[in-house]
């Protein structure tokens, strides 16, 4: 008896740990990889979308490979057919990128990025994505006593997902560096698929035992066959959250730094979600999540979509943390609970592969198409309120119910429209309109038992929501790109006269990278962080008797606002890694700093380090680097090789300016650190205006030197309070190969 159950015992270890080292490394691989491709697109948020949907694309392709050979092929043709997949797959190892990789400057680079991802991983990527459904029909015909139901095993899978995603921030990443990741990993890789041919070669015996016996006659319930409804109501379950990770994703990266840590986040409790709920508790716990939904919807819709500027940054990312991790528990819990007869397994995971995949299809392939922001986050939000399951049962079919419950709900919204579109001068009701839409926030409450009502109210005061601030913004220009959304407002000031004045802004996601007044006396005034009470005015005002003949670089445009320091005899060249922000920033509708300022300026559109590697070395007067996507600098300008190439192509009494105003990462650390490696003369001025001029902010530069004499007039200067950098003796050196926020963020 003792023996049976070790055996019993040690078939369920085997079977799982597989699955457990299968989604770690699964789960390793893809912040690994990411961080790998990121110096390439200038840490751009969509790089890492763009990833998540080839996973997503690799992982249903290999449960459509699980599915098809586990239904049309006996056991041990499955076997040798896998055995051979899995020794194809080790002509990728080692990962790596192929040589000259360089993306393309002039067009949209995801399907670039897609191709190189199926070079470089694509092949192990697949083996592993097969791993799940695969090993768990395997162990569904190995005649354990839990073989009926083998859906606890997918819960051990997503124990190794979830642990390797959060030991990639904590301690792969501060710890071990690309390369040595990379070869770990492959030897990880080969221990999973020595695992693998271990179940295989467990299942062979039994296969090959039961042939050699007398088959046993057992009375078996046949299952009911699948209805069509059943896998749509699936596949809703699925493409909801999925769609829901990526807009989440990019929502959290688009304001902080593209870092595998932020969008380590979503994806590790979209993981904890698919543990719950296919645990031994999932079914308790499911209600408990469907009653939680709504009263986590109210704070979250009255805060983070009305009123977003009450709470602090990190108040406010909780409450969409909050939000995306019930909505997404209600539609797994509903998977779960829906989870079919072992016959239809590899039918249940495809149907989920492929909606997973089409969600993330919908937000980096569609979605950036047909809407100029983003806007597919909030509807999923509505989406998967109407996933909910009723908390009152309707005795009407559901269609009639549907309507029923659709009547109040369109009532309101022609009631909303006619007043936004028939009152004049909106703004001057805000007052009224604030409260207004918070107490109908709370009021939605009371249909929470309505899952179509409660749906539709909400998708009413979002979209009214986003109305009401399209309004009042006065959006000139918005455009989405592969590199996030840009868009140009009108805004009006108190001018020194003390009349209303109107002035362009320039935004990159929700941070301000410029802005132009628009009277002929102050179209040439740099403003925002380029203002010449600020630090690089100050800068351009103490070098002026000696950068006549400057050759000068700028690591990002904006709006062109630096133009405006450009004298006739020097020359400027412009990097950006966005085409269409130089669009915005050469048309004279939206700003004229480059047509005013800019007259002997080039532009280079692509990356910055790969075009800097282009630059005569020691050619450069003066180098600035300017490069943000929304208000995060991509890490890969940061690293130790980046400053080293910078210093390259800057003359011996060059100068390196660098702009690192940010909310929430103290930038500066990784310059000291930098600056006290190599040996450089560094200043800081982390500027706040003293007096109120229009549109002069605070914003923090560091100019860096050779020769410590270089930094003379500014040290000596008397228009602003240069520092030298601090040390800081907690910190490791960030190159190509290492790089750790968690250190150098502001508490």
């Amino acid at each position: 008896m003792n023996n049976q159950s070790d055996r019993n015992l040690s078939i369920i270890i085997l079977f799982a740990a597989t699955l457990f080292v299968s989604a770690s490394i699964m789960f390793v691989l893809q912040p690994m990889f990411g961080k790998i491709l990121l110096p390439l697109l200038g840490g751009s948020p969509a790089v890492w979308n763009t990833c998540m949907v080839f996973y997503q694309t690799i992982l249903f392709l290999g449960y459509l490979y699980a599915h098809l050979i586990s239904t049309r092929q006996n056991n041990h043709r499955q076997i040798l057919i896998h055995t051979v997949i899995i020794v194809i797959s080790f002509l990728a190892l080692p990962l790596a990128l192929p040589e000259n990789t360089i993306p393309p400057t002039d067009s949209d680079p995801t399907l670039w990025l897609v191709g190189i991802l199926s070079l470089s991983i694509g092949l192990p990527f697949f083996v592993v994505s097969t791993t799940s459904p695969l090993l768990q029909k395997w162990f569904a015909n190995i005649g354990h006593h839990t073989s009926h139901d083998p859906y606890y095993l997918y819960a051990a899978s997503n124990v190794g997902s979830m642990l390797a995603l959060l030991s990639y921030p904590f301690l792969l990443e501060p710890n071990i560096g690309l390369d040595n990741q990379k070869t770990y990993w492959a030897i990880g890789y080969i221990v999973l698929c020595i695992l693998i041919l271990a179940c295989g070669f467990l299942l062979w015996k039994v296969h090959t035992a039961q042939k050699s016996e007398t088959p046993a006659v057992e009375e078996t319930v046949e299952p009911l066959p699948l209805t069509i409804q059943t896998k749509l109501y699936w596949f809703a379950l699925a493409f909801v959250p999925s769609s829901l990770l990526l807009g989440l994703t990019n929502f959290i990266s688009t304001d902080i730094a593209s870092v595998p840590l932020l969008w380590i986040i979503p994806l590790t409790l979209y993981l904890l979600t698919f543990i719950i709920v296919f645990s031994t508790l999932g079914g308790k716990v499911h209600g408990l999540m469907v009653k939680l939904q709504p009263m986590v919807l109210l704070p979250f819709i009255a805060y983070s979509f009305i009123n977003p500027a009450v709470l602090p940054y990190w108040v406010d990312l909780i409450l969409h943390l909050a939000a995306f991790f019930l909505a997404v528990m209600v539609c797994h819990g509903e998977l779960a609970k829906h989870r079919p007869h072992t016959r239809y397994l590899t039918d249940f995971y495809l149907i989920m592969s492929f909606a997973g995949m089409l969600g993330g299809m919908f937000n980096t392939f569609v979605a950036p198409f047909i809407f100029n922001a983003v806007y597919e986050y909030p509807i999923m939000i509505i989406a998967a309120l109407l996933l909910r399951p009723r908390l009152i049962k309707s005795q009407r079919p559901w269609q009639q119910q549907l309507l029923l419950d659709s009547i109040f709900p369109a009532i309101v919204l022609i009631a909303g429209l006619v007043i936004f579109f028939s009152v004049e001068q909106l703004p001057q009701y805000l007052d009224t309109i604030g409260p207004a839409l918070i107490l109908l926030t709370g009021l939605i409450y009371s249909f929470r038992d309505k899952p179509a009502s409660l749906a539709m109210f909400s998708a009413i005061l979002i979209f009214f929501i986003f109305g009401l601030r399209g309004t009042l913004s006065n959006t000139l220009f918005q455009e989405r790109t592969f590199f996030g959304v840009i868009s140009v407002r009108e805004s009006t000031l108190i001018n020194e006269e003390n009349r209303p004045e109107k002035f362009h802004e320039f935004y990159h996601g929700t941070t301000k990278h410029g802005a132009q007044r628009l009277p002929v006396k102050w179209r040439t005034t740099p403003l925002t962080y380029f203002s010449r009470p600020g630090p690089i005015g100050q800068f351009f005002s103490e070098y002026d008797s000696q950068n006549d003949n400057w050759k000068i670089a700028v690591v990002g445009l904006g709006a062109g606002t630096l133009s405006c320091y450009a004298k006739k005899s020097q020359q400027w060249k412009f990097y950006e890694l966005d085409p269409d922000i130089v669009k915005v920033a050469q048309n004279p509708k939206y700003f004229t700093y480059l047509e005013l300022c800019g007259k002997n300026h080039v532009m280079d559109v692509g990356d910055a380090r790969i075009s800097i590697q282009k630059e005569a070395d020691h050619s450069l007067d003066l180098l600035i680097i300017d490069a943000f996507s929304s208000d995060s600098i991509p890490t890969h300008l940061l690293t130790q090789e980046a400053f080293e190439l910078y210093f390259s192509k800057i003359k011996t009494d060059g100068l390196l300016a660098f702009h690192i105003t940010n909310r929430h990462l103290a930038l500066k650390k990784v310059i000291s650190d930098h600056s006290k490696n190599m040996k450089f003369a560094s200043l800081i001025q982390e500027f706040k205006p003293q007096n109120e001029i229009p549109l002069v902010i605070a914003t923090d530069w560091v100019v860096m030197a050779k020769d410590e004499a270089t930094l003379n007039p500014l040290k000596q200067s008397r228009l602003g309070n240069w520092q030298q950098l601090a040390l800081y003796f907690d910190m490791r050196t960030w190159t190509d190969d290492f790089t750790n926020i968690v250190t150098i963020w502001k508490d």
